[in-house]
């Protein structure tokens, strides 16, 4: 329940201040920390932060192009990644990634400051003894030396959190905790997810190399012949230079093809974090590749689920609790500072006799020029803010899963459709090539047919590794990347 704070004047005041001091036996100190223990019971006994409620998601109902998969597919996020992506050197590299990769360590020891942030601010709700022991020499009026030694434990200034100012505090560290911890997670995710990526692009990059080294051979062989043809006059200088255009089109391809080849290694040592080990022969064959489908779900479920969004909403959480410690500030603040020991002018009676002592101040806001009214608006403008980046999480997770959903309806099809093309695009050329050696048609048919073919074979390729990254994307944009086996099992 929202609580307006009551109006009071704003300035820190200091209230009178109770204060004890006197003798006691040692058994006493007891009875003082049991006192003491029982004060700080009472801290927390008022919230006031505005209780939490989480902002309806500003999404459809439904994702389109949401096609049914096979009926008791396991949902994305309750599937390991070990068990998604079945070839074993990219399994190899993924393993090596989590351990090595520097986006993911440092996601680690983001962790490791928040949780130490969020101890020091736990720590605070409890009080801080210490233990002193102190030996005071000095002269009196008359010369003679006097020496003065106490010992014994001390609470400094132990705020009692009657209003929750302290507890909004810590609830507040809290969900910045919890909201890098699923940071982590996410990094994770698209870890995998980037990784697979590029081990796909680099076996589309081996088979478009070998493409082109094939296309560079056949080119090379038709230049052979057309040479020939010229040489004893049966073909033309034009037919000779349009075979040389083609050979040097299909050699500029080939270092095309090695320079991306060689890119798309170094992009996927970065995300392994090392030099890539090196891979079994025939690894990663793109044409033999295949990745699952996985169901869709309902956006309500798959959304909330998805890491970015959860931490978006711890986010929001803290700046919700935020409000709570804005809103005590315009109460009164009790500290408490006590001791017990013992003192005496002797070392040797020092553990003979006891003293404490025990001193309260309150502290009431009478005038302090509107600031404690402006940081509850800041904290109520920072609550505002951050359930706006918590809906756009939610429409930027939505469309992220759409997107991919998108392609997986289409897809298929394309690949498809490219295929029967380049399957084509074959039989072109072979007939265009009989045509040609048997003086029926000129060389300009045959070098159009050669050209149709090899930019129908790149396709091929190409539309084969955006089916397989988009089974990735599907994957990653559902939630899955992130359970291991043994938690899905």
């Amino acid at each position: 329940m929202r609580r307006t704070p009551h109006r009071q004047p704003h300035q820190t005041a200091a209230r009178p201040r109770a204060e004890r001091v006197r003798t006691m036996k040692p058994s006493t100190t007891l009875k003082t920390s049991t006192a003491l223990l029982a004060a700080a019971a009472l801290a927390g006994c008022m919230q006031l932060a505005p209780r939490y409620e989480r902002p309806a998601a500003p999404v459809p109902a439904a994702f389109p192009n949401a096609t049914s998969v096979p009926s008791g597919a396991a949902a994305a996020a309750d599937l390991a990644w070990q068990d998604y992506f079945a070839d074993p050197a990219l399994r190899g590299l993924i393993e090596l990634a989590l351990k090595n990769n520097r986006d993911l360590r440092i996601a680690v020891l983001n962790i490791d400051s928040v949780r130490a942030q969020y101890e020091l601010r736990r720590a605070d709700q409890l009080p801080t003894v210490n233990a002193g022991l102190t030996a005071n020499r000095q002269t009196d009026s008359s010369g003679s030396a006097v020496g003065t030694y106490t010992a014994g434990l001390s609470v400094a200034a132990y705020e009692l959190d009657l209003f929750g100012r302290v507890r909004s505090l810590t609830d507040t560290a809290a969900a910045q905790l919890l909201s890098t911890e699923e940071a982590r997670k996410a990094v994770q995710i698209s870890l995998v997810a980037s990784v697979s990526n590029q081990y796909l692009a680099l076996a589309a990059d081996d088979e478009l190399l070998n493409l082109t080294q094939r296309t560079l051979s056949t080119r090379e062989e038709s230049l052979k012949l057309t040479q020939l043809r010229f040489d004893n006059g049966a073909a033309s200088e034009l037919d000779l230079r349009q075979a040389q255009t083609l050979t040097e089109a299909a050699r500029v391809a080939l270092a095309q093809a090695r320079r991306q080849r060689e890119l798309d290694r170094n992009a996927l040592a970065l995300l392994v974090g090392q030099a890539l080990p090196e891979l079994p022969s025939g690894a990663g064959r793109i044409d033999a590749m295949t990745l699952a489908d996985v169901p869709a779900g309902v956006p309500s479920e798959v959304l909330l689920g998805r890491p970015d969004v959860r931490q978006a909403e711890q986010q929001l959480v803290a700046a919700n609790a935020n409000i709570g410690a804005a809103r005590a500030a315009f109460w009164p603040r009790i500290t408490l500072t006590a001791s017990a020991g013992t003192a005496s002018t002797q070392l040797s009676d020092l553990f003979k006799d006891g003293a404490w002592s025990f001193a309260a101040q309150l502290l009431q806001p009478i005038f302090d020029a509107g600031r404690n009214r402006a940081n509850l608006a800041v904290a109520e403008a920072q609550r505002d803010i951050a359930v706006a980046q918590y809906e756009r999480a939610i429409q930027a997770a939505f469309r992220d899963v759409a997107d991919a959903l998108a392609g997986r309806a289409t897809l298929d099809d394309q690949l498809r459709s490219t295929r029967a093309q380049a399957d084509a695009e074959q039989a072109r050329y072979d007939l265009s090539d009989l045509r040609y050696r048997n003086g029926v048609s000129s060389s300009l048919e045959l070098l159009d047919a050669q050209r149709s073919l090899f930019t129908a074979r790149q396709a091929v390729v190409q539309t084969q590794l955006a089916v397989l990254q988009n089974r990735v994307a599907v994957y990653r944009a559902l939630g899955g990347g992130y359970a291991s086996t043994a938690s899905s099992r």
